[in-house]
């Protein structure tokens, strides 16, 4: 399965940086292969809330519906994003550092039907 992870240091806290991030409307601002992102149910980021987020990926337009399946205050929020022929569990988690704080983005693609033969392509082009 593609995985692909990034760690990175940020100047705000541990909260700041959370609370941004866990609103995953705001994705289009910080993933690059993000189209847009929209809340589609829910008042706010948490438990059960929903995202629609298209992505360009391999020069193709990819709608997912992503749904918050954790969500932890100010420290992790996992989101599972899905459609026919792709799931993609996505976790973010934030710690507090001396100064600042880290941010580790996780994404775990999972290819369904026969769309599971491209996974070693697909594989290559996720680590980018």
């Amino acid at each position: 399965m593609p995985k692909y992870s990034a760690t990175v240091r940020c100047a705000g806290t541990a909260t700041e940086v959370f609370d941004y991030m866990a609103d995953f409307a705001n994705v289009a601002e910080w993933d690059p292969s993000a189209v847009t992102a929209e809340v589609i149910d829910g008042a706010e980021p948490g438990q059960g809330t929903r995202y629609s987020v298209v992505s360009r990926f391999m020069g193709r337009d990819v709608p997912l519906e992503y749904a918050t399946v954790e969500y932890r205050p100010s420290s992790l929020v996992t989101l599972r994003g899905e459609n026919s022929t792709t799931i993609s569990i996505d976790t973010i988690t934030v710690r507090s550092m001396e100064s600042g704080s880290e941010m580790t983005y996780e994404a775990d693609l999972q290819l369904k039907g026969v769309a599971k033969l491209l996974t070693p392509a697909i594989g290559l082009a996720f680590k980018g």
